[in-house]
């Protein structure tokens, strides 16, 4: 089982993904420590990373993807995946199948108020509005409303998960 939970900032990724890794026994990866600094130095200073910007993170991050698939491991990536060139990038090498995205789905008052009420190493909520433009809600990803207690919404991306192997 390889899942990626994606969504805008502040929409749980972390959260979710790391209570799903804990319930599934996967290992769990934050796509966030992957960005090179002048990523993160680039978006502290609230500019948004363009898709250049992008590219050789989202690399990284499929390698650690086909990692976990050749060698037969169950992983949990919390990785915004707003695009659906983002989310070939990610699942490249691997059977169709193999990678199953789940979108995290929240009204943005509430994606406003979980920003205001975090402290975040480069993430501003300058950007939510920019991830939000950026985002193109996949049509083969799990959705899941993220707007109730996280082991609500993990049970729920386990039951949508089993029931569609």
């Amino acid at each position: 089982m390889i899942v990626v939970v994606m969504g805008v900032s502040g929409s749980g990724k972390s959260t979710i993904g790391n209570l799903l890794a804990e319930r599934t026994g996967a290992i769990f990866a934050d796509a966030d420590d992957y960005h090179p600094a002048a990523n993160k130095a680039k978006m502290a200073a609230g500019h948004p990373l363009n898709d250049a910007d992008r590219q050789p993170w989202l690399e990284t991050l499929n390698a650690l993807l086909r990692e976990w698939h050749g060698g037969g491991t169950s992983g949990v990536l919390a990785c915004s995946a707003l695009k659906d060139t983002y989310r070939h990038t990610l699942a490249a090498g691997m059977p169709p199948g193999t990678v199953t995205f789940c979108l995290l789905d929240l009204p943005r008052e509430l994606l406003q108020q979980r920003l205001a009420a975090r402290h975040h190493e480069f993430m501003t909520p300058a950007l939510l509005d920019s991830q939000l433009a950026t985002l193109e809600s996949p049509n083969d990803a799990l959705v899941v409303k993220n707007d109730r207690d996280p082991e609500a919404v993990v049970a729920e991306i386990i039951q949508r998960i089993q029931s569609t192997k």
